[in-house]
């Protein structure tokens, strides 16, 4: 397997790591054999070079306990395992039927979560996160959501506010990092123009976008900022590539189920049905052009894959690798369906 720097954290990440979000229940409540199966198989596919990114977020700490039961039980070795690990949300107990965070999302919790962003907050999540991991540590850590946090605000004076708190949150990363309890410090979005904010102020490591950069969205002033993290060498994982699985055939769309009488699903519908009639002319995966695509751009390093089946695992390294002809990406491009880039 390939693998390469990312950035400047001295960590060698391979093509594709593995989210954990349907470790934490993501849309179904899978059981946790069936979690430690797939977790299994991802070791005996990609040793020695296995990352995981997760979350107290996914799952209200569930995807992180079930990661860490998993390498405690399983007794792999610390320095065979990265972790990449997204701050900013702590456990906390359930009160009602369901989770109030993200209700609707996340099934079969038993707990909840809060939101903590902030100089004390970010050092309590990494703290209960680690304790969550069995004692496994992440080598790199982020904030996690600070668009939706920033968002959120209700006047110009909240958002005021959560910015400092942002800036403190960084504080306690960048303090994580010079008292060497991780390698490199990140943020980790939905809304990539928040990324760049910060990056003016926070020397970031690097980055991770969330459906920001797939074979269906790809926005010039996006590609222009991927420029300059590649230039600075800022390391980039891009996840959330299938658009929440939509651009593999789901009914959500980063995460909200799509009307397709509404015009935005009668839009992004047709969109799919004509990628999809190309795929099937020239014989392409639909997720095996959305993977190809995601790390045909210049500086990404690798793409985050959240996986709910053992099978899949072992598709999509193959699918990493394996090259898809010039003409199929040539259709794609005289349909419009994507944008004429020089990188692919």
């Amino acid at each position: 397997m390939k693998v390469k720097p990312l950035g400047q954290t001295g960590l060698k990440f391979p093509p594709v790591i593995f989210g954990s979000s349907a470790l934490g229940n993501l849309f179904h409540a899978y059981p946790k054999a069936e979690k430690k199966s797939i977790l299994k198989e991802i070791f005996r596919q990609t040793a020695p070079y296995t990352v995981f990114d997760t979350a107290g977020k996914y799952g209200a700490g569930l995807a992180l306990e079930v990661l860490g039961e998993f390498l405690r039980e399983s007794a792999i070795p610390e320095n065979q395992v990265i972790i990449t690990n997204k701050l900013g949300w702590v456990r906390v107990p359930l009160e009602g039927e369901e989770p109030s965070f993200e209700p609707g999302i996340w099934k079969g919790l038993q707990h909840d979560a809060v939101q903590k962003i902030g100089y004390e907050g970010i050092l309590e999540c990494f703290e209960k996160d680690n304790q969550l991991l069995r004692g496994y540590s992440p080598q790199l850590v982020s904030l996690h959501d600070p668009d939706e946090f920033l968002s959120a605000a209700r006047d110009e004076q909240e958002e005021r506010l959560r910015w400092q708190q942002v800036m403190e949150a960084f504080r306690a990363l960048i303090k994580l990092k010079k008292e060497g309890k991780v390698k490199g410090v990140g943020v980790g979005a939905k809304d990539w123009t928040i990324i760049r904010k910060i990056y003016r102020e926070v020397p970031l490591d690097y980055i991770m976008l969330a459906n920001s950069l797939s074979l269906y969205t790809h926005p010039p002033e996006l590609m222009d900022f991927i420029a300059l993290l590649r230039q600075d060498q800022v390391g980039i994982i891009n996840a959330a590539i299938f658009q929440s699985g939509f651009l593999v055939g789901e009914d959500y769309f980063d995460y909200r189920k799509l009307d397709p009488k509404s015009p935005e699903g009668r839009e992004k519908y047709l969109w799919r049905e004509q990628f999809f009639k190309v795929c099937e002319t020239h014989d392409v995966a639909p997720f095996h052009a959305c993977i190809q695509f995601a790390l045909s751009i210049p500086g990404i390093c690798s793409v985050a894959l959240s996986i709910n089946q053992p099978d899949l695992i072992q598709k999509n390294l193959q699918a990493a690798e394996n090259k898809i002809p010039e003409r199929f990406w040539e259709e794609l491009k005289d349909k419009s369906l994507i944008s004429a880039l020089s990188f692919i």
